[in-house]
Order: C-alpha cells, then structure tokens, then sequence
C-alpha cells in the first residue's frame, strides 16, 4: 500500500472513532481539505478520490436500516479510464471488513460476472 493510501486510511479511521462533538477541528486534524457539495448538506474531501452524495430517504430505528438516495457522484480524473468511467486499477479501492475490523485494498479479476455462470449450463 502507498503511503498516501495509509494516510488517507489512518485519517478516515480517525474521523470516523472521534466525534465532532469532541473535536471540532476533526477534519482539520485528519489532515483533510473540505469543499461544500451543490447537492447535500455535508462536505467532500479533496484527498479522497470518489464520493456518492445521498440524501437520507428513511431510517429505522430499531433495525439501524438506513435508505439513502445518491443524488450526485464524483470522482477524480486521474481514477477514470479513456471512456471516463472508473478505472479500478488507477483507483485501487479500500474497504472495511467487519468481520475482522480491518480495511483491504480491493484488487485483482477473478472472473467474469453474468457470464463465467453459464459455463455451467
């Protein structure tokens, strides 16, 4: 992993355990630049690549289940490929295991979806 991704990965980490509540200066102590969305009430981060901005839709309280609506996404240019679509291998996504409370950096093809299946047909 770079050493931007162990950066970007420490300060999401902390932003997430520290409440705003507690440390105001979060985001700026996460070493993060905010910038304002046109479409919600929340900020976008320079230092992260991607984003889906959602307005929140319902949420349960019993369950926790939350139902969002992404209103708008944005990415970087340098993560997409030639068609402007992403491209994974520029981006290299990390993402939060829960069952192991750890993050993983998502990686190689393993195959190919809606058509390695009808191999067994």
């Amino acid at each position: 992993m770079s050493v931007a991704d162990v950066e970007n990965v420490v300060a999401a980490d902390y932003v997430g355990v520290v409440s705003g509540n507690n440390e105001p200066d979060k985001i700026k102590k996460a070493g993060w630049h905010d910038i304002k969305s046109e479409f919600v009430d929340a900020p976008l981060f320079e230092e992260l690549p991607m984003a889906l901005e959602c307005k929140l839709i319902s949420y349960a309280e019993e369950s926790c289940r939350l139902v969002g609506e992404i209103v708008n996404f944005c990415a970087d240019e340098k993560i997409l490929d030639e068609n402007g679509k992403i491209d994974l291998t520029k981006f290299s996504p990390i993402t939060y295991d829960p069952v192991h409370h750890t993050y993983r950096k998502l990686g190689d093809v393993v195959g190919k979806a809606f058509s390695d299946g009808l191999k067994l047909k």
